[in-house]
């Protein structure tokens, strides 16, 4: 069975919103390994999306950017795509699917697949994610920042119980970020 992985980069006063902070570019090498290595599709709401398509496609094509980012434009637009949404008209790209139906039926189903894990990103489909207790894996990259502003990590959620993790991995990278991997008990 495959494992769901919800993946984001944060600041230290737990700030996800990239719009307040630019996460620091070492970080590219850790997440082209997140997706060459472990992820068969990745899932994603509209606004992630479009935060990242045609942004990423582009430079994997254009070649225009630093290797760090062509390796990691490559990886992601390499992988198949779940897009979440009652509003996005068409996909950009061939590699993604528009999904309008129930969201836990379709992400246990995708468990059920064969194949790498399944990656989650940005905030509202991984928030309804973990409130239905489909996050089987955690890894947060946090940001030597205090913003002082914007969304915070799990705002919002309502868990009906304590959601008790284990961290099996840690990473310091030369900007001061630090990747933290947690595994669900």
């Amino acid at each position: 069975m495959r494992n769901v992985i919800y993946a984001i980069n944060l600041t230290l006063d737990g700030c996800c919103d990239h719009t307040k902070f630019n996460p620091a570019e070492d970080l590219h090498e850790h997440y082209t390994r997140l997706l060459r290595d472990d992820a068969g599709v990745l899932v994603h709401g509209r606004k992630t999306y479009q935060l990242m398509v045609p942004y990423w496609p582009d430079i994997a094509k254009s070649q225009s950017e630093t290797k760090e980012d062509i390796e990691f434009a490559q990886a992601f637009d390499s992988k198949k795509k779940i897009v979440f949404s009652r509003s996005l008209g068409s996909a950009e790209d061939e590699n993604t699917r528009i999904v309008r139906t129930n969201l836990r039926d379709e992400i246990l189903k995708l468990k059920q697949e064969p194949g790498k894990d399944i990656l989650v990103g940005g905030v509202d489909i991984p928030s309804q994610l973990i409130e239905l207790g489909l996050v089987d894996e955690y890894r947060f990259v946090v940001a030597p920042i205090v913003v002082g502003k914007g969304r915070r990590l799990f705002e919002g959620v309502n868990l009906p119980e304590k959601l008790q993790l284990k961290l099996v991995e840690s990473k310091v990278f030369k900007s001061g970020s630090v990747a933290l991997r947690y595994l669900k008990q």
